[in-house]
């Protein structure tokens, strides 16, 4: 008797644990969509999950935005599951690479190439904001003269909407660290304007328009009084092209 009442009560355990795991789930999906199931497997490339009728459904992980109790919250506990899911989005990286034509105002017309490593928050309260910071590299060739730096910059990105295809708007503001003996680097800035299209809460994509200021220093040679000096003297660089930009 005593050992039947043990394995019945070890019957219950296993049956209230196998209960417990398969509670009742909200699936939310990138698109926003909320479909109610229970969660089969999961790992970091597919999630699978059952809904209430037992139909059995697949997704890349990467479509899933998060997963919430099946309960009805209160207005609380709404605000505070709609903040997790944007809190998992919200580190992003912006990779931008551009090219153009570079010139010098006073003289010279070349052409110009960036690419920036940019890392930040993709969210700022419900926007799709971009706000970072990185670094890139940066190079202009004006006739026989050439220049490369590493500008080290903060980074802003405003989608004028918040709808999927938007107008965008950049800014950046930084240091431009030059890459040879031969010069020196300066303020560095950036402009640009264009398009952006978000593929889901934290993936976007998007084409602009861009300027770009560059300071440099380079050494000039003048002669007084039949006598040579050597000093370095201030160069504005300026960029202006197409930028392309993916956002993750």
């Amino acid at each position: 008797m005593k050992n039947h009442l043990i394995h019945k009560f070890t019957l219950s355990l296993l049956f209230l644990a196998f209960a417990a795991g398969l509670h009742a789930e909200i699936i939310v999906l990138n698109t926003g969509a909320q479909i109610k199931g229970t969660v089969v497997f999961e790992n970091e490339e597919v999630f699978i999950f059952r809904d209430a009728e037992g139909t059995r459904f697949q997704y890349p992980r990467s479509e899933v935005a998060g997963v919430l109790p099946d309960k009805e919250p209160t207005e609380q506990q709404e605000d505070q599951d709609d903040q997790k899911i944007r809190t998992a989005k919200k580190a992003s990286i912006l990779l931008e690479a551009g090219g153009g034509v570079a010139f010098n105002p006073n003289s010279t017309v070349g052409g110009g190439f960036s690419v920036d490593l940019l890392f930040g928050s993709h969210h700022i309260g419900s926007r799709h904001i971009f706000v970072g910071g990185g670094l890139g590299y940066h190079g202009l060739f004006l006739g026989a003269a050439k220049y490369n730096f590493l500008p080290i910059q903060a980074a802003v990105r405003l989608p004028l909407t918040e709808e999927k295809h938007a107008p965008v708007f950049g800014a950046s503001l930084g240091y431009g660290i030059a890459l040879s003996k031969d010069y020196l680097g300066g303020i560095y800035a950036g402009l640009d304007f264009g398009y952006r299209c978000r593929l889901n809460p934290k993936t976007a994509i998007s084409v602009v328009a861009y300027g770009q200021f560059q300071q440099a220093f380079v050494p000039v040679t003048e002669i007084i009084d039949g006598n040579e000096f050597v000093h370095k003297s201030g160069r504005s660089l300026v960029t202006a092209g197409l930028k392309f930009a993916l956002y993750f």
